[in-house]
């Protein structure tokens, strides 16, 4: 890890961590955001919602390019679950740049808070599009094609928030994050 691209001292007003040396890895401690043990919802809620928006832009830009294009379903969700990645990592990105981290640094940070995020939502959301009969068929001017899709974001949003409250926590998520915030 390069260790030059870290931030030293503080993250939220608050002193690094004892042996955190300033560390992504070690500057969200696991109450952030909450009173007691574990990270509050509130805090969940905000990283999930931060999530849902890149991947709800993503897989929609994806589904509606793969339907213009008239690809199978295959190739359209496929596109679809790489472009709610790329936006979805791509907001945390932009975020920890602008708060002065190199590329590389904040790739690494993008990846570490995002990822099993992006992965949970990404996973529920196409499982109820899939299962939701005659979605996959559906055309964009379809009330099915967006009620199956919205639906999928709906229940993903309330699947993924524990996970998030889970990994924030203890750290790990969209804790990185909060250091550069």
């Amino acid at each position: 890890m390069d260790h030059s691209t870290h931030h030293t001292g503080t993250a939220h007003g608050h002193t690094a961590p004892a042996g955190g040396h300033g560390h992504p890895e070690h500057a969200a401690h696991p109450t952030h955001g909450g009173h007691g043990k574990g990270a509050s919802w509130s805090t969940a809620v905000k990283a999930t919602l931060h999530c849902l928006t890149g991947c709800a832009i993503g897989e929609i830009l994806g589904m509606v390019i793969g339907t213009a294009l008239l690809w199978g379903n295959v190739p359209t969700m496929i596109l679809a679950i790489t472009l709610a990645f790329a936006f979805g990592y791509s907001f945390t990105l932009f975020a920890v740049v602008r708060a002065g981290l190199s590329l590389k640094a904040a790739v690494k940070v993008a990846l570490a808070a995002d990822t099993v995020s992006i992965a949970v939502m990404e996973l529920v959301d196409n499982a109820i599009i899939a299962l939701t009969p005659g979605a996959m068929d559906a055309h964009l001017s379809d009330g099915l094609f967006w009620s199956a899709l919205l639906g999928g974001f709906a229940v993903a949003f309330v699947i993924t928030t524990p996970v998030n409250k889970w990994m924030i926590g203890r750290g790990k998520g969209h804790a990185v994050v909060h250091a550069y915030h």
